[in-house]
């Protein structure tokens, strides 16, 4: 669609799970907007996206401005890190009650503690994909990210998420791209990644051309080593993410234990290797690692979580760390069938697990909750449950 930019002041009202803030326009029809706080107006936005019931914007002035609005620190926040905009205690406390609300929705009477953090909001990233784009008045590649909500490249002049040695390393690319004059077009994507050690991996991805094989990264998670691909799926804030496996282990009951979803085996082999671990995982490339890093411990086994059900027994603890979607109904079923003793579920996607956890509570009590703040300055939050 055609960006529309309308001038009818609407107050925002709170900000949602996803992120927006929402008002509601003179006539009736509810609107999303990013860039706003609660209690703001927005005196002008530009409308993204038109449904029947409700629309979609950016606000691009405000009156009444939240006390907790502080200025971003980069041009390019709207695309990676919306919650730039205010002050990072309020950010903790709006994440706490857009869990809560998400708890609400789904009928769970659960009261949600304070979000755990390591208190490092910036420059903890140590993955990011990056857009290429074609200035033409200098006739020049420059870094870029998506607009949020569309598919327009906005170029930036720095970026405040990942960690540094990243920033550098993309740039000096884009150096060595314009210095041997190519073109934005022939390129895909950049992908970097380090390691805590400040090792980078990635590469270029070329239009046209399969996805190169990048070098291996080994990192440190509890004292434990780890092999990973730069472009396979590993944990992108890994101090807070330790901050949860050290919050896991403590829960970890039996001396069975059954890790799904278990990607290249960081919560299984560094919360229960000294237990009976067998440690599902369905992606061929993940399970290489997997294998790897688990040397003898534990059982491995290559298959989707949701039909491994024979592995789950009574006297397990059953770890769940399925993707944004949730855990697969037939697996729900399985689990209230067999009811293994604990279940730990851990996820990047309150709202699913919040369904499936209501689903789980015919047979569980909810023993714990602890929210971390895995993404700073973005919507996304991660969340740890235990049943039992």
């Amino acid at each position: 669609m055609r960006y529309v930019t309308s001038n009818e002041p609407v107050k925002i009202d709170r900000l949602v799970p996803g992120g927006q803030g929402i008002g509601t326009l003179e006539n009736g029809q509810k609107i999303f907007l990013w860039n706003v706080l609660p209690n703001e107006i927005a005196t002008e936005f530009t409308i993204t996206k038109k449904k029947s019931k409700y629309l979609e914007g950016i606000a691009n002035k405000i009156e009444n401005e939240n006390s907790h609005r502080i200025p971003p620190r980069d041009n390019c926040f709207l695309s990676t890190s919306p919650f730039q905009i205010m002050d990072y205690d309020y950010e903790l406390d709006q994440k706490a009650e857009l869990l809560q609300e998400v708890f609400q929705q789904n009928n769970l009477a659960i009261p949600v503690t304070k979000v755990q953090t390591d208190l490092h909001d910036f420059y903890y990233r140590n993955k990011m994909e990056y857009s290429l784009y074609w200035d033409l008045d200098s006739e020049k590649i420059r870094l870029a990210f998506h607009q949020r909500g569309s598919h327009r490249k906005i170029p930036i002049e720095n970026s405040s998420l990942e960690r540094p040695e990243i920033f550098k390393k993309a740039q000096e690319i884009i150096a060595s791209l314009n210095t041997n004059n190519e073109q934005a077009r022939n390129f895909q994507s950049l992908l970097l990644r380090a390691n805590q050690n400040g090792e980078i991996s990635g590469g270029l991805y070329e239009n046209g051309k399969p996805h190169p094989s990048f070098k291996n990264l080994t990192d440190k998670i509890l004292g434990y080593e780890y092999s990973y691909s730069p472009n396979g799926f590993f944990q992108i804030n890994l101090p807070v993410y330790e901050m949860a496996l050290q919050e896991i282990k403590q829960h970890i009951t039996t001396n069975k234990v059954l890790d799904l979803y278990a990607g290249v085996g960081t919560i299984g082999l560094s919360v229960a290797r000294d237990k009976d671990l067998t440690l599902v995982e369905i992606d061929k490339s993940a399970y290489s690692e997997l294998e790897k890093n688990a040397d003898n411990i534990g059982h491995p086994v290559l298959a989707k979580s949701e039909e491994a059900l024979d592995f789950i027994t009574p006297d397990q603890t059953v770890i769940l760390d399925p993707p944004r979607a949730g855990c697969d109904h037939k697996l729900i079923k399985k689990l209230l069938e067999v009811r293994p003793e604990k279940i730990i579920y851990l996820s990047c996607n309150p709202a699913t697990q919040a369904r499936d956890v209501k689903l789980l509570s015919e047979k569980y009590q909810i023993e714990k909750v602890v929210p971390y703040n895995f993404f700073p300055r973005t919507p996304h939050l991660e969340n740890l449950i235990i049943l039992s």
